[in-house]
């Protein structure tokens, strides 16, 4: 499949927007969303917070009813509208449009990017262009959040193009991966009571840590911490995700 050719409102469409929120399970339990917003309160400070790719507010919700002022980009209209069936505008305002060119008025003490989604730029391009456009929102000093996958390269059997990330009765999780290109597309196989199946696809372009450094340096952002996950855990090179955070430096 040409997936350069499809938009974001093609990949995120109106069911994937219905089928995306799981409360008090998976990306929306406790253990996750808990130590994601007290992380995120923590970085912001007394300041504004603008996501990329906001999503139905899974972590903007939250963390405005923590007090922290919150804005977003999003792409997709549909994923918007069931933004909007939890919260108003006034309550969080987004923009619709790409997160790496479109501008939010005004200076925010925290830029974030959550749970793979720079992704879902498919260009090397795009991917530096989201962390420059990150860098013109932050107030001297502020900081740019992204939450990322490790390739899972090495689990992936030699000559077979893949590997399997999740097992359940009702799901199984494959990647394939295009090492030449940095392609993967996460196939999403859904079982239901008979024979037959539903599946979803979403690609991304992955990055290293390092080449997400290099991004981050083209864009006037220096790494400030990486750790394994929300809680601060150490990262090595077992671990299969990371929390990379970025600071502009406070004299620019």
């Amino acid at each position: 499949m040409d997936w350069d050719s499809k938009t974001q409102d093609e990949l995120w469409g109106a069911e994937a927007a219905r089928e995306y929120d799981t409360p008090g399970d998976g990306m929306f339990s406790p253990e996750v969303l808990g130590p994601t917003i007290d992380r995120l309160a923590e970085l912001a400070g007394d300041g504004r917070a603008l996501e990329f790719a906001i999503g139905t507010g899974r972590v903007a919700v939250p963390l405005a009813e923590r007090g922290v002022p919150v804005v977003g980009i999003e792409y997709s209209r549909h994923m918007i509208n069931r933004l909007r069936e939890k919260v108003d505008e006034a309550t969080i305002p987004v923009i619709n449009g790409d997160m790496a060119t479109t501008r939010a008025d005004g200076t925010f003490s925290l830029v974030y990017l959550v749970f793979n989604t720079i992704g879902n730029l498919l260009q090397q391009d795009q991917q530096v262009a989201c962390f420059q456009n990150a860098a013109r929102h932050l107030t001297p000093g502020g900081r740019f959040v992204i939450e990322l996958g490790v390739p899972s390269l090495r689990t992936m059997a030699p000559g077979t193009g893949g590997s399997i990330f999740a097992v359940r009765e009702d799901y199984i999780g494959l990647d394939t991966i295009d090492t030449v290109n940095q392609r993967l597309v996460s196939h999403h196989f859904h079982f239901g009571e008979g024979h037959e199946a539903v599946l979803n696809r979403t690609p991304q372009r992955y990055i290293w840590p390092s080449e997400l450094d290099l991004m981050g340096r083209l864009a006037g952002l220096e790494l400030e911490s990486r750790h394994a996950d929300w809680t601060g855990s150490e990262f090595t090179g077992e671990s299969t995700s990371h929390v990379s955070v970025y600071r502009r430096g406070s004299t620019d």
